[in-house]
């Protein structure tokens, strides 16, 4: 099912605007088919929110962009400015200027703030995300630069994984469940840094469980079930639409 508010607003975006493209994506653990002909798009300068219940494929749908396997897309693209991300390396799709920000943050618990941020440091740095504007926009890792990230708290954590995948430059950024396990001033501090990104121009695909945070940034969400995109539409459509959000999310 799609909405049909959401082609009408999707024909106003020009396809010069569309940075990310999947089309009818198969991807696969062994034998179990996981996304079953899942198509999306983000345009430039969008955050798209990818929604649905756990186990629904969202974790393995933004792996199957960035190239991590497991799992193996079988079939179907990923389509980045129009050429083909299938099969290239993770290292290959990251200098494309995709970065991710993964579940869990994967951070190195020896290493301080500022070597996370320069290990990964871009060779377009000096015009872009350098060290000095990030720890503009996160005062509070400037405050922590020489420390370890195992001694930072759960937000400051996010907020380094966020900056490090800042630090390749990217004009895209997928974000796999980034309010997870935060207390909510700093969820609400993470939305307004997530707004910050995108007036700025980056593209955003966003996993998030936290519904409320996930529509407060979005300008359109997906909906996937059991590995299909079976919903789409506007963010504002969706946050008013108990029909849809108790249908598709289970919530009442």
């Amino acid at each position: 099912m799609r909405s049909g508010a959401t082609r009408g607003y999707r024909k106003s975006i020009s396809e010069s605007r569309v940075m990310l493209e999947l089309c009818d994506l198969h991807s696969f653990y062994g034998e179990a088919h996981v996304i079953c002909g899942a198509s999306l798009t983000v345009a430039k300068g969008e955050a798209v929110a990818l929604l649905g219940r756990n186990g629904m494929g969202k974790t393995t749908l933004i792996r199957s962009i960035m190239g991590l396997t497991p799992p193996l897309v079988r079939s179907g693209d990923v389509r980045w400015r129009g050429e083909t991300l299938v099969g290239l390396r993770p290292h290959a799709i990251a200098a494309r200027r995709i970065a991710i920000v993964p579940q869990g943050r994967r951070l190195f618990a020896s290493l301080t703030v500022t070597e996370h941020m320069t290990m990964l440091k871009s060779p377009r740095a000096r015009e872009g995300w350098t060290v000095a504007r990030i720890f503009s926009l996160f005062p509070r890792l400037a405050e922590r630069r020489h420390h370890m990230a195992g001694q930072l708290s759960g937000g400051e954590r996010q907020m380094l994984a966020v900056a490090r995948a800042l630090m390749i430059d990217p004009e895209l950024i997928l974000m796999d469940e980034p309010s997870e396990g935060l207390a909510p001033v700093m969820v609400r501090l993470l939305e307004d840094i997530l707004r910050e990104l995108k007036q700025a121009g980056l593209s955003i695909l966003l996993v998030e469980q936290n519904l409320y945070s996930a529509l407060a940034i979005a300008d359109r969400v997906y909906v996937l079930e059991t590995g299909k995109v079976v919903h789409e539409c506007r963010a504002f459509d969706m946050a008013g639409d108990p029909t849809s959000l108790s249908r598709y999310l289970g919530v009442r």
